[in-house]
């Protein structure tokens, strides 16, 4: 029986329709939970809208309301003040009234009595009703009044305007925006890599410029680096950071490199519909130790990335399984002195088994912090200090007077020790995955901490002739360096102890 063949063309087209089929079934399934995950979200926004139109709507019916209130309560109140100068007024002139009455009953009944004395013929009779009547006359009412209204009718005193309040009125579509807070410089802290920053609250008349504009809500925090102090509102200012939603006026921010000399902080404070301006910039001091790889010194099968070193030997394919095996003794990836002096570019290049690079930046007197963090594929790394000048192309650290370091290894069996002048002390405990590395050049101190464990591993105690530097070896895989680091303060109890331990051997 012969086979059609267009059988096996058409069962070929039928299998890339169907896969095609599929494609598209897969693709409007997706597209239909798109849109219904779509219209999930329109309606939730829906609803959301109807809730939040019916909140503000609510909220302005009490606003008016207490505006009502406010408004018909200061218009009794002056009504109250017109009602009272009126009465006072109408007092004093009820008084003037009587006194007048009384001062013109008086006055009349003299008058009558002195046309009568003028007509009495008798000279003794004339004398004393002339006397009487002067007597009188100095002593009458109407000669001791004043002859004008106390008071005015005029009460224009009492006229309002009130086209000023009806234009507020009119105004009032927003809240004021807060006023800027004042940090507090005194309660800022700085330590540990963090910045804890304070300011003034904002409460009662003086939270927004005009005397309202209701409650603070929140407050905002942008900081930023520098390394002046004196132009804290120059260019770069699109380089601040942002801490939103504090609740309190107070914060910490904490995880920062201090790879600067200052930190630039201001603060603003928000109500429920706007933020305000920011507070006067703020420079606090972050001084620390800031160092990077010198790749100029790095071994040739050393790279260098930013804050990582990693061991990338030549001619052979970079942590290959095979170097891993007990057969590596022909040291393929471990090119002699002899074979690569020649080769290496400027002479400050570590060669031959040294795979060492050194930090760029010296220390020649006070406190210095910094950390070291081996990778996933580590085998083999040093970490240490050493004399520039003295250390050679293919020295080892720890082998010479010239540096101190701490080893660690995992390679056949796990292993933790110090070196220096070629003498090495086990320390019993297990391998760091975080090592603190402190160094006090002025008291010769150099300590090593396990600082997820806050063990001291060892102690260096020695006198520093010369300026150090920061010196590291790695051996298959790689380690990555945190530079910009404070000396913590849980180092303080290392070194109380360290010191208290040597008082007691000397």
């Amino acid at each position: 029986m012969r086979m059609n063949r267009r059988e096996p063309l058409n069962c070929y087209r039928r299998i890339n329709r169907q896969e095609a089929l599929r494609r598209i079934i897969s693709t409007l399934a997706n597209k239909n939970e798109e849109l219904q995950h779509f219209l999930e979200s329109v309606n939730s926004t829906v609803s959301g809208l109807q809730d939040e139109s019916c909140k503000v709507m609510s909220e302005l019916e009490v606003e008016l309301e207490q505006l009502s209130s406010a408004l018909e309560e200061r218009g009794a109140h002056l009504r109250d003040i017109i009602k009272e100068e009126k009465q006072r007024k109408e007092a004093e002139l009820q008084r003037q009234l009587s006194e007048g009455k009384f001062a013109l009953l008086s006055c009349e009944e003299l008058l009558e009595f002195a046309n009568q004395t003028l007509t009495v013929t008798n000279e003794e009779e004339f004398l004393t009703a002339a006397k009487q009547i002067k007597e009188r006359v100095t002593m009458a009412p109407a000669f001791r009044l004043t002859t004008r209204p106390m008071v005015s009718e005029n009460m224009s005193q009492f006229t309002v305007d009130f086209s000023a309040e009806r234009a507020g009125l009119q105004r009032l579509r927003f809240l004021p925006v807060p006023k800027p807070p004042e940090i507090d410089v005194s309660s800022c802290v700085v330590r540990d890599n963090t910045i804890t920053v304070a300011w003034q609250p904002l409460s009662g008349p003086d939270c927004s410029g005009d005397g309202g504009g209701g409650p603070i809500e929140c407050y905002e925090l942008e900081y930023r680096k520098t390394n002046n102090d004196s132009s804290l509102r120059a260019a770069g200012e699109a380089c601040w950071e942002r801490v939103c939603d504090i609740r309190e006026p107070l914060v910490a921010v904490s995880g920062l490199k201090f790879d600067s000399l200052f930190v630039v902080v201001r603060v603003r404070a928000r109500n429920k519909a706007a933020a305000g301006e920011f507070s006067e910039p703020v420079a606090l001091e972050t001084r620390a130790f800031n160092f990077g790889f010198d790749a100029v010194t790095a071994h040739a099968e050393l790279k260098i990335h930013s804050d990582t070193v990693t061991w990338e030997p030549q001619g052979v394919k970079g942590h290959d399984t095979r170097l891993r095996g007990k057969d590596t003794k022909s040291r393929s990836a471990t090119p002699s002195p002899n074979k690569t002096a020649g080769s290496r570019v400027g002479r400050d290049r570590f060669a031959g088994e040294s795979y060492t690079v050194l930090g760029d930046q010296e220390m020649s007197g006070g406190s210095h912090y910094w950390e070291l963090r081996p990778l996933a594929d580590w085998k083999s790394f040093s970490v240490g200090v050493a004399y520039r000048g003295s250390l050679g192309r293919f020295d080892q650290l720890g082998k010479s007077a010239a540096s101190w370091c701490l080893y660690a290894s995992q390679w056949l069996q796990s292993s933790l020790s110090a070196k220096h002048n070629n003498r090495a002390k086990a320390l019993d405990w297990p391998l760091p995955q975080r090592i603190g590395i402190y160094c006090d050049f002025d008291n010769g101190d150099l300590l090593f901490v396990d600082v997820e464990k806050l063990r001291l591993l060892h102690c260096f105690k020695t006198k520093f002739s010369q300026p150090l530097i920061p010196a590291f070896t790695v051996w298959c895989g790689g380690i990555t360096v945190a530079t910009g680091l404070q000396v913590p303060t849980f180092m303080g109890n290392f070194l109380t102890t360290n010191r208290s331990l040597s008082n007691l051997s000397q």
